[in-house]
């Protein structure tokens, strides 16, 4: 019973109540000038127009957002109501249609709330000997003591009619004023498009920050050994360095996040390899690196990306490996660009081999630009393998 009793409860039940009663308010006022059948055709074709204008849909769809669903913006069910023009004729037809169904519904509702209530009225008035008012859609005959006992019924027909229409009413909102095929899937690239970015601001973060960390981590161990106070400056002096590079990477990325409609500007690209390759060195590890063909000719995507796997490569040789030789070989030949990066095995690696974030990170990148990756041991030494094409 309870459960029953539970939508009377909901204040969106009212609101769309008075969604429907709204519908007819501005058709009922001609009845008050000259009541005729085709004041009503009238106002059904003059709605029939105004819903082949474009804004049409705007306004009706920002009304059942907030009375039939209780929201302003997107979220729950009113993300399935949209608040734009019509774009194409099939858009201004399933208007012209919910216009037409929501004046019927109007009218339905309107002179059930009137009549029914009138109704449980007859109903009282009888069973206590009056006679009824007579302007109920249904005569009541006769006087009778029962008649008390019918009078809760048509209220409670009318709580049902309430909630079944204006869940029903609800229900055609979401199918005709819903987004169209090709709304759908605008949206789902937009959403598609939202979730790249953040993953792709999510390896930013884990490639600058991490190395940071792992440098600076590396050189304040190697300085706490060393006991030396040259030794000790030189690495304050990385670990500052590399520290203020990754504040510029993390201020370009929140402001990417704060401003997420401006391009990706700024990103650093395989032309500046070199910052990267010093840091590695001031850390302890003896970087050989060979650079061949024209670097800065790579299109910015694919060096954008080969830097950020470039880092990934040698803040992973400091965090596993310390400071070991390292080979580096970025190669520009033809259509492709080649990352090599080699390093020596210190210790045996734990469990399967290449399942590391960092390692799944460069493999996603290599795939998103349409290149393969290869990562693991191999004669004793610990290679990435990487190859982008350039088109």
């Amino acid at each position: 019973m309870v459960r029953m009793l539970r939508p009377l409860t909901r204040a969106v039940t009212y609101t769309r109540w008075l969604h429907m009663l709204v519908a007819i308010v501005w058709s009922s006022l001609w009845l008050f000038i000259q009541e005729a059948l085709w004041t009503q055709i009238t106002a059904a074709v003059l709605l029939g127009l105004a819903g082949l204008v474009p804004v049409t849909r705007v306004v009706e769809g920002f009304q059942a957002r907030l009375l039939l669903t209780g929201h302003r913006q997107d979220g729950g069910d009113s993300g399935e109501i949209v608040t734009t023009p019509s774009v194409t004729w099939a858009d201004r037809g399933r208007t012209v249609v919910w216009l037409e169904a929501r004046l019927v519904f109007g009218w339905v509702v309107a002179h059930l709330s009137v009549q029914l209530p009138l109704l449980a009225i007859d109903l009282s008035t009888t069973a206590f000997g009056t006679e009824p008012a007579g302007d109920g859609f249904v005569p009541v005959k006769g006087q009778h003591w029962w008649h008390a006992l019918l009078a809760p019924l048509p209220l409670l027909l009318l709580a049902v009619v309430v909630v079944g229409a204006g869940r029903l009413i609800t229900t055609l909102a979401k199918r005709l004023l819903g987004p169209s095929p090709s709304e759908r899937m605008a949206a789902l690239e937009e959403r598609t498009e939202q979730l790249l970015e953040r993953t792709r601001i999510a390896r930013e973060l884990h490639d600058s920050i991490g190395h940071a960390l792992t440098v600076a981590v590396v050189q304040a161990g190697a300085a706490r050994a060393a006991g030396d106070a040259a030794f000790t400056d030189r690495a304050l002096v990385a670990i500052e360095e590399t520290g203020r590079a990754a504040l510029e990477d993390l201020e370009r990325v929140l402001g990417i996040l704060r401003e997420s409609e401006k391009p990706v500007s700024s990103r650093p690209t395989l032309v500046d390899a070199d910052r990267l390759l010093e840091s590695a060195r001031a850390s302890g590890a003896k970087v050989d690196a060979e650079v061949t063909g024209p670097v800065d000719t790579v299109p910015g995507p694919v060096s954008r990306e080969g830097y950020r796997i470039l880092q990934e490569a040698l803040t992973n040789v400091l965090r596993h490996a310390g400071a070991v030789p390292a080979q580096v070989r970025v190669q520009v030949t033809g259509d492709t660009l080649v990352l090599a990066i080699r390093n020596p095995l210190t210790e045996p690696i734990p469990g399967p081999a290449g399942r590391g974030s960092g390692l799944r990170g460069i493999r996603e990148r290599a795939a998103l630009l349409g290149g393969r990756a290869r990562t693991g041991p191999d004669e004793g030494d610990w290679q990435v393998h990487v190859e982008l094409p350039l088109s």
